[in-house]
């Protein structure tokens, strides 16, 4: 038990610090293109001819004078920061948390033989390569000499293809972070391999008292446009293991779509409204699609026993009693929702959702029902092989009033 507990700080402790270095990178992120945005261009006061654009702004107390040059200033200042390791500690601690929670644990958070026969070992193989491969084709396509557009266009029909094919390899949960990683592996690869390399050799330039090229910053500012777009998709990643109604549906690769559609178009909203050009009607078509999605979501899953057929079969249904009930719970989910949790990776149960008594199986009765039955996603990986006989009984228990007596 010792080392389930060591798991979870590491897996408490790894969380915390991937979400203070993402909200330090995505709120750069954010900050520099909106100040790119709404920049005064021609400049109010440039202090020189080489100024592109100036920003006067008020914050905290104190008034800020921010300029941007249409390469780079006649002299480098001193000291310059660097905005790139908020970008690199994200992607380091995020990456950890991929390796702690769905590597180390691939035959539970990856696998699920009812959607592929395939071990946890090929699992991983298998993440690594599509996050290799993912930034590869993205690269490509930014080097095509395409405008924008395009590369978004194909970008995104990439994504769709990908999403399908991985939401039919891995478990639900496992498929919707492995796309996050994807994209957050895009998101820190540009900064890495382009960004960074694009300012260094402005600077370069200048401290050899050359002209720097604009070109290396022209592509640096694409690929920071891109992960911007990209933004508002993998922060809905890091939170969807929280709503199992989403990657536990059998149409979770089409709700995932859609809600990463709606990201991008509110992000799209924002950065136009950012630039004067109100279009309120992105917002409308995001919330449009999030309705869709959240229509699609209460559509019958694949998990969710055949009550029609049962209710309308000529033989009556059978009562469960109670007893019945727990029976299942016991076998099923006591090995991880209890007090004294016997499964190595909960030292503690999970939530502090537990099953040990008739009022506690009660509280809980909706989340079972929900697990178990219309999502599927309980017990984890069906670790501890619940059929499909014990999830309708839990369905007809709790259908008629999940009595406990």
């Amino acid at each position: 038990m010792m080392e389930a507990y060591i798991l979870e700080w590491l897996n408490l402790l790894l969380r915390w610090a991937h979400l203070i270095v993402g909200i330090a990178w995505i709120g750069s992120s954010f900050y520099f293109v909106w100040l790119d945005l709404n920049l005064n261009v021609p400049p109010r006061d440039p202090e020189d001819e080489g100024v592109a654009g100036d920003l006067w702004a008020v914050h905290g107390g104190g008034f800020y004078h921010a300029q941007k040059y249409k390469v780079a200033p006649g002299e480098l200042p001193k000291p310059l920061h660097w905005f790139k390791w908020e970008a690199y500690t994200t992607w380091l601690t995020g990456f950890a948390l991929l390796v702690l929670m769905y590597y180390v644990n691939a035959d539970i958070y990856l696998v699920d033989k009812a959607v592929a026969d395939i071990t946890g070992a090929m699992a991983v193989w298998i993440s690594l390569g599509f996050i290799l491969a993912s930034w590869i084709i993205y690269d490509l396509l930014c080097r095509t000499g395409w405008n924008d557009v395009w590369i978004g266009l194909a970008g995104f029909l990439f994504l769709v293809a990908a999403i399908y094919f991985i939401s039919h390899l891995f478990s639900g949960r496992g498929a919707y972070i492995q796309i996050g990683s994807m994209l957050g592996t895009i998101m820190v690869a540009n900064v890495l391999m382009v960004i960074i390399p694009g300012q260094r050799e402005l600077v370069q330039a200048k401290q050899r008292g050359e002209e720097p090229d604009p070109l290396p910053g022209i592509r640096a500012n694409q690929r920071s446009v891109h992960n911007n777009y990209l933004t508002l998709p993998v922060l809905f990643v890091m939170l969807s293991h929280h709503y199992p109604m989403t990657y536990g549906h059998e149409y979770g690769w089409l709700l995932l779509i859609a809600i990463f559609s709606a990201g991008v178009l509110i992000r799209h909203f924002f950065n136009l409204r950012n630039q004067g050009r109100a279009a309120p009607v992105l917002i409308v078509i995001a919330l449009l699609i999030l309705i869709l999605a959240a229509f699609i979501a209460a559509l019958k899953s694949r998990a969710i026993p055949d009550r029609e057929a049962a209710t309308s079969s000529a033989q009556p249904v059978e009562p469960v009693s109670f007893s019945q009930l727990q029976h299942v719970i016991v076998q099923r989910c006591n090995i991880c929702h209890s007090a004294e949790p016997d499964h190595p990776t909960a030292p503690v149960a999970p939530n502090g959702v537990m099953f040990d008594t008739p009022e506690q199986i009660r509280q809980w009765a909706q989340r079972i029902h929900d697990r178990t039955v219309s999502n599927r996603t309980m017990p984890l990986a069906n670790l501890t092989q619940m059929t499909d006989e014990e999830r309708r009984l839990v369905d007809r228990w709790y259908m008629a009033g999940a009595g406990v007596e």
